[in-house]
């Protein structure tokens, strides 16, 4: 401490000097800090201020999006609506498509009547020559039942076909309309506008008319039309056996032919023709007569129905004849089964996603029995003569709910002494053995058909009743229902007498069924 104070003493000066360099330290120290702080604090006022921002712009966005940007309006679809149509006379045609592109599928139909509905005022006698009364083409509605559009199309309908890809334009679907006189009519299924063309008084035209690959080579896909003259008589079926093959088949009374696409060319034409994409099949040629077309290995006699069914590598066919009905493998030509059907058939999935044909045969007078092919499942009903054919909806566990019109009676109760009632029954495979009753109908049922009619959603069904063609005009009746609304009021019937849930469980389950658009 002396030597400090001695030295402090003798160098005043000097411990002046390091005094005020170690304030002078000090003070940038001082003022690096407070440098540092005012920076963070500049710093976190800018994120506070980011922050803020980001989040009135996402509440704005929020706000936009919500009250001032409109959604797209969904329809609203109606349960239930109907259309009538006085002094007319109903067409057995129903085709479920979506017209006005609202996603939302709409029902085109015809009937024959002196005018159209009062929605459009349309006479026979705006279309120039055709006669009173005439044949209407008509798209109506799915969510409401108001009319889209109608047109007078022909004299007489004898088939008609809807859903028809590029007919006149690449995106276009369109309506194929065979009329009487023969004329083929094309229509737009999203503004009504047709054109037709006519075949002469003498030929009768082969349905039904089939969609080929393009021949001309304008980029869009064409038709194949045949026709006969009035003195001969044939039916036309069409089976595409494969991508890359295919085949028409041609079945009179007693036989079945055979064409491919480019013999029917060159016999049209006198010109071979180049597709590539389309080949042949050595095990369908050896079985085709090169000179009559006439297939060696098939002899049915009286066909009646000749389509193709999806199988698990290609295409088989089934033959429906006035006794049976024969499922054949395209690969190999042997038959897989026999049944002893006589109706048209319906596709169907009684297991998940394992494709199932469902077949209806009269069993004795006002008797039918619907089943599929390697019996699955079988049911006995009374049935009219003109009772409509069956229709099946795809469900969320991959297979079908079926809809079948009869009248049910318990077996041993039979009673003959009266026609059978039209009745609507629901099947569906969880309930093997259960049906419910969702309707009955007094009405002539002209045609029925049941879809979904928004995607996966909104599952109905769609009855055509009133006179037929043949008969004197009177009211017609189109009607959509949503199918939820009858099975909530049905009738529970056991086909046995094991009841496993109550009656309330099994309408309740089957209400809450969910529904599954396949593509």
């Amino acid at each position: 401490m002396d030597n400090k104070d001695s030295e402090a003493e003798i160098h005043p000066l000097k411990t002046e000097d390091v005094k005020a360099q170690e304030n002078h330290e000090n003070s940038v120290e001082r003022r690096i800090v407070s440098k540092q702080s005012s920076q963070l604090s500049r710093l976190s006022r800018w994120r506070t201020a980011a922050f803020f921002i980001s989040l009135f712009l996402c509440l704005i966005i929020v706000f936009a999006f919500s009250f001032i940007i409109p959604c797209p309006e969904r329809p609203v679809s109606e349960r239930t609506w109907f259309r009538n149509y006085d002094n007319a006379v109903a067409y057995q045609f129903l085709a479920i498509e979506d017209a006005n592109e609202d996603k939302v599928q709409d029902v085109v139909f015809a009937f024959k009547a002196s005018n159209g509905s009062s929605s459009f005022n349309r006479t026979c006698s705006d279309e120039g020559s055709l006669p009173s009364p005439c044949a209407f083409v008509a798209a109506v509605s799915g969510t409401n039942g108001r009319a889209l559009w109608e047109r007078p199309a022909a004299e007489e309908v004898e088939w008609m076909e809807c859903g028809i890809k590029q007919l006149g334009a690449a995106e276009a679907q369109g309506c194929l309309v065979v009329g009487k006189p023969v004329s083929l009519t094309a229509v737009d299924l999203r503004t009504g506008e047709w054109g037709s063309s006519d075949f002469g008084a003498n030929y009768t035209v082969l349905t039904p008319v089939s969609v080929i690959p393009d021949v001309d080579s304008d980029g869009l896909q064409d038709l194949i039309i045949f026709i006969a003259t009035a003195d001969k008589s044939s039916e036309q079926g069409q089976d595409n056996l494969s991508p890359s093959f295919l085949l028409f088949f041609f079945f009179t009374e007693n036989s079945l032919y055979a064409y491919s696409l480019k013999d029917l060319y060159s016999a049209a034409t006198g010109l071979e023709i180049k597709l590539p994409s389309l080949g042949q099949d050595p095990q369908w040629e050896k079985n085709i007569d090169r000179t009559t077309h006439h297939l060696s290995f098939l002899s049915f006699g009286d066909i009646r129905y000749l389509a193709k069914i999806p199988g698990r590598s290609r295409e088989n066919i089934l033959v429906v004849n006035s006794e049976m009905a024969m499922l054949i493998n395209a690969q190999n030509l042997q038959t897989l089964w026999t049944l002893n059907v006589s109706r048209v058939p319906l596709l169907g999935y009684y297991k998940p996603d394992v494709l199932g044909i469902v077949l209806e045969s009269e069993i004795g007078p006002n008797r039918k029995k619907s089943g599929s092919g390697a019996v699955q499942w079988d049911l006995k009903l009374n049935s009219r003569a003109e009772s409509p054919g069956p229709a099946t909806l795809s469900t969320a566990d991959h297979r079908s709910a079926f809809l079948i019109w009869g009248e049910y009676q318990v077996p041993g109760n039979e009673t003959r002494s009266r026609a059978p009632l039209q009745k609507l029954y629901l099947f569906h495979p969880s309930y093997t053995n259960v049906l419910l009753e969702l309707r009955n109908s007094t009405d002539q049922i002209i045609a029925f058909n049941a879809t979904l009619f928004e995607r996966s959603r909104h599952a109905c069904y769609v009855l055509l009743r009133g006179p037929q063609p043949s008969e004197e005009p009177g009211s017609v009746s189109l009607m959509k229902r949503k199918l939820k609304e009858d099975v909530s009021e049905s009738r529970v019937i056991w086909l046995s007498q094991v009841a496993v849930d109550s009656e309330q469980y099994v309408r309740d389950r089957l209400y809450r069924m969910r529904f599954h658009s396949r593509v």
